[in-house]
């Protein structure tokens, strides 16, 4: 039995049965099967798409929302309340993102001589061990004019989805707050918390009307794609494309 070393076999002798020494050489041919979709994802895993949040938030222009009440001045009750009891814990977390929403041009702090009409207690939620804070606006739910524009359905995306063989997936950062507020109704997204008055100068978390603005934003932008039959919008801030094939660029 003859063991060979294939891999550093080059100009190596080895002897026969007859005694008689032979030259062999082996070598080795690396054959490249990589899927061209691979060498593509494995050329952007390597942090050209690990990008941090800059400040300020990126603004898309033509889409600022807009909100219309039922109930005139002067407000009620219900539209003026004050912040909710905060646990240390909570109270933290209310600092941190308010400090973080005003350095990005979110929010701005109500100065001492403005007039205030409504103000929403604000509320931390926590997902997957990470906090968000949002607006409680349930009472302005309450006074504003429904949006009814069209909302997708998830088992119609699936639908679309059925003979896709690649997907990506894209969840924008922050996209609520990348749409404005029309500066009349400014004054009706006023939060309230232990620090202070606020103002929403973005389309904040929760309010009414925000998904309905937010999809119509993306059907006027992406028209062209959506048609195509290749990019599917999802409830809200996520899109999906999709192909059969690569040859889409």
């Amino acid at each position: 039995m003859y063991v060979i070393d294939i891999y550093n076999s080059k100009n190596r002798r080895i002897t026969t049965g007859t005694n008689k020494e032979k030259e062999f050489s082996l070598y080795i041919y690396q054959i490249s099967v990589q899927d061209p979709l691979e060498e593509l994802l494995n050329e952007f895993r390597e942090g050209k798409f690990n990008t941090t949040l800059t400040k300020p938030l990126g603004k898309i222009r033509g889409h600022d929302i807009e909100l219309y009440l039922d109930v005139e001045r002067r407000y009620p009750p219900m539209l003026r309340r004050p912040p909710y009891p905060e646990r240390l814990e909570t109270r933290k977390e209310i600092e941190k993102h308010i400090n973080e929403l005003l350095d990005m041009d979110v929010i701005r702090k109500i100065g001492h001589n403005e007039i205030v009409e409504i103000t929403t207690p604000v509320l931390i939620t926590w997902h997957d061990g990470q906090s968000r804070l949002y607006g409680d606006f349930r009472a302005l739910y309450n006074y504003a004019k429904a949006d009814r524009y069209p909302i997708p359905r998830i088992p119609h995306a699936l639908d679309k989805l059925a003979k896709a063989r690649y997907i990506t997936k894209m969840d924008y950062i922050k996209g609520s707050h990348q749409n404005g507020v029309k500066p009349n109704f400014i004054k009706l997204l006023g939060i309230i918390c232990h620090m202070g008055i606020y103002e929403y100068t973005r389309m904040p978390f929760g309010v009414k009307n925000a998904p309905a603005h937010f999809e119509r934003m993306m059907d006027t932008i992406f028209q062209e794609e959506i048609l195509e039959g290749w990019m599917v919008q999802q409830p809200f801030d996520r899109v999906k494309l999709w192909m059969v094939n690569q040859e889409r660029e």
